[in-house]
């Protein structure tokens, strides 16, 4: 070779066809240092530089275009061969070390990034905390270690523990155990950085820590934090057996960034979780009450939102029974302006000051005043309607007072099928200074009813054309057909003729309470005699 070979930028080599080492220039030279003119190929080369070279003096037509690649010195080179007319091959040898480490590196940045994505995506479908556990240990098994256990913050004296294996089923407990047996874990659980996995000795981990049927004693562990919104989600423990390599520094930083989208993940599902149980607990406050017969009067309500997928809205009902037979029991109906939760927040709001007020009962315009007050020195802007019902049986018989404030005033069913609009009226709640209305009184029969109801039944807007108001005549209309059932009864007909004039259209909250008179008492006697609150009796005979 001559002063153009040696100022090549690649070492390259000339080789015959039996192997033999022709010429070769400095720079292959200081990369092979053992190999000189006139050796042979696979004497001093690598064994796949002379096997490429075989191959290639085998069959040079369908060898000359591949690329032969190998390790020199630590280094990765490709081997590209220009035959020569005289059966000789110049062997030029590129250094690929850092574009193929690049592509590795770019390789692996991928495969992680989209290990990153599928677990936000899995984790993230799920509001499950249980789930959320279970798929956390599951796929940090499956992608980064031989087997994983996710510890969740304490819950009284226990942690749930989550376990799982490569290819293995994921097991969920609950056990008191030690944080501090596992360096790092107790800091961990509270949200500080994890320590380093070469400060953590895999023969002191402890049994609880490590899933049934792992394979072989551990070899290396990771302890890393599980960060939450503010608060920590808990902590993941990745374990690799002694067959396996050790963690390298790059699989820690990894293990952090899984740890902080599941750490993500499952804080939402707490706090979902924790949102959730508050709205039930409110959400049973703000549900009307289920009504039954107290005091030998029978109750029944009903209530329908505007929404079908809400719950709760404005209208409202609640009845507050005596302290026994001989007091008064209240009835309250009221309907709230506007719907949805804000309404519903007021409606609470209005019941919670109408139980404080339940000693002063007996004086609804008292009552009706002091609420009004409270409303108006509130936040909200909005006013309500107002229907109070005093009921108590004697002999028999319900004597009713009964005030509405702003209200459609109750209808009383007779046996007989006549329906009777009460006289009473007064102005709106919240709205006024203060609030006027009279108070009426009527006596309900045996097999006699009260109707109280929110407008939303009579402003329903349906029928035939679909935008007809039902209406009051409908309402009583209906009612007439209802003498003599029971106060449930009363009600579904009600609601049933209400949603049927409505078909598919949209309507208001709308909520129904009736109060009968029992046709008869219950079939017994209390020591031989009548019961104290006059209810009527009958007496099977023996025999």
């Amino acid at each position: 070779m001559g002063a153009v070979w040696d100022a090549a930028p690649y070492p390259v080599l000339v080789v015959d066809r039996d192997g033999g080492v022709v010429d070769l220039n400095d720079a292959a030279r200081t990369l092979l240092p053992d190999l000189a003119r006139g050796d042979w190929l696979h004497a001093a080369a690598p064994a796949w530089l002379a096997e490429a070279h075989r191959l290639m003096t085998l069959a040079p037509g369908e060898s000359a275009a591949e690329l032969r690649s190998g390790s020199i010195g630590g280094r990765l080179f490709d081997a590209h061969p220009t035959p020569s007319g005289d059966g000789d091959v110049v062997w030029w040898l590129v250094d690929d070390t850092d574009r193929r480490l690049a592509q590795e590196a770019l390789r692996s940045e991928q495969e992680r990034t989209g290990i990153l994505a599928e677990v936000s995506s899995a984790l993230l479908s799920s509001l499950n905390v249980s789930r959320c556990m279970e798929l956390t240990a599951r796929m940090a098994a499956d992608h980064l270690a031989d087997a994983a256990v996710v510890i969740a913050p304490a819950q009284g004296r226990r942690h749930p523990l989550t376990h799982a294996r490569a290819d293995g089923p994921v097991t969920q407990t609950a056990q008191v155990i030690d944080p501090a047996t596992v360096p790092g874990l107790a800091e961990a659980l509270r949200g500080f950085p994890p320590v380093p996995t070469r400060w953590i000795n895999p023969d002191e981990i402890p049994q609880w820590a490590i899933p049934d049927g792992f394979d072989g004693p551990l070899g290396s562990v990771i302890v890393t934090p599980l960060p939450g919104h503010g608060v920590p989600a808990g902590a993941l423990m990745l374990l690799r057996s002694t067959t396996e390599s050790a963690f390298s520094e790059g699989e820690e930083v990894f293990a952090r960034l899984f740890a902080a989208r599941a750490g993500a993940a499952l804080s939402a599902a707490r706090m979902y979780a924790e949102q959730s149980d508050i709205t039930a607990t409110l959400m049973r406050e703000l549900l009307p009450p289920t009504l039954t017969q107290m005091h030998g009067i029978e109750y029944a309500g009903s209530y329908r939102p505007a929404k079908d997928s809400e719950r709760v809205g404005g209208d409202f009902y609640d009845v507050h029974p005596g302290t026994d037979s001989t007091h008064e029991s209240l009835v309250v109906l009221g309907d709230v302006a506007g719907k949805g939760l804000e309404a519903a927040v007021l409606t609470g709001k209005i019941r919670n000051t109408l139980h404080a007020l339940l000693p002063l009962a007996g004086d609804h315009q008292q009552m009706l005043n002091l609420l009004n007050s409270a409303l108006l020195t509130s936040h909200h802007t909005r006013f309500a309607t107002l229907v109070l019902a005093s009921a108590r049986r004697r002999a028999g018989r319900v004597s009713l007072r009964m005030t509405s404030a702003g209200h459609p005033p109750p209808l009383v069913i007779r046996r007989n099928g006549t329906v009777e609009v009460t006289a009473t009226h007064g102005t709106l709640v919240g709205a006024m200074p203060t609030v006027v209305a009279e108070t009426v009184e009527t006596v309900l029969a045996p097999g006699e009813t009260c109707l109280l109801y929110t407008d939303g039944i009579t402003e329903a807007r349906g029928g035939p054309l679909g935008g007809e108001l039902f209406g009051e005549r409908r309402l009583r209309q209906v009612l007439s057909e209802c003498g003599g059932l029971p106060a449930e009864a009363i009600v579904e007909r009600v609601q049933m003729v209400a949603a049927q004039w409505l078909g598919s259209g949209r309507h208001d909250d709308m909520a129904v309470v009736a109060v009968s008179a029992p046709k008869s008492g219950p079939l017994h006697v209390v020591n031989g005699r009548v019961p104290a609150d006059g209810t009527e009796t009958r007496h099977r005979r023996k025999g």
